[in-house]
């Protein structure tokens, strides 16, 4: 059995609910799924679907840091949860500019609807060895 540990940041939104922002288990981190809320108010994002996307992955990026990763850049697999598979070309636009030259392995699906009402949400897999 792998040793695991909680991994909880300012840097990304928190709640009541039942879960933790990330699970590291040895050299793998798993993030929980993000909607584009702010972690200082708790309230989602102004703006359209990139600016939505910009703070999805900072908040992403902020428990991979505090697992001690680096960022995005150790991001190995994302799973992009979209309500209007017509904002898939946008977030692809704001999501390869957030990515290096190699970018993690992505899944993309349509949900019928996502909490708060937010229009994406992206879970992910970090390895930190």
């Amino acid at each position: 059995m792998t040793d695991t540990d909680p991994i909880e940041t300012d840097g990304a939104p928190s709640n009541d609910n039942p879960y933790s922002q990330g699970v590291r288990a040895g050299d793998t981190l798993y993030v929980s799924g993000y909607g584009p809320v702010d972690p200082e108010t708790g309230d989602p994002v102004d703006g359209d679907i990139r600016a939505q996307t910009n703070r999805v992955l900072e908040n992403i990026a902020a428990v991979v840091d505090e697992a001690g990763g680096d960022g995005l850049d150790d991001v190995v697999k994302v799973t992009v949860y979209l309500t209007e598979l017509d904002d898939y070309e946008r977030v692809n636009a704001a999501y390869g500019e957030q990515f290096g030259e190699v970018p993690p392995a992505r899944v993309c699906v349509e949900v019928s609807r996502l909490p708060e009402d937010v229009r994406v949400e992206m879970d992910a897999t970090a390895y930190l060895g």
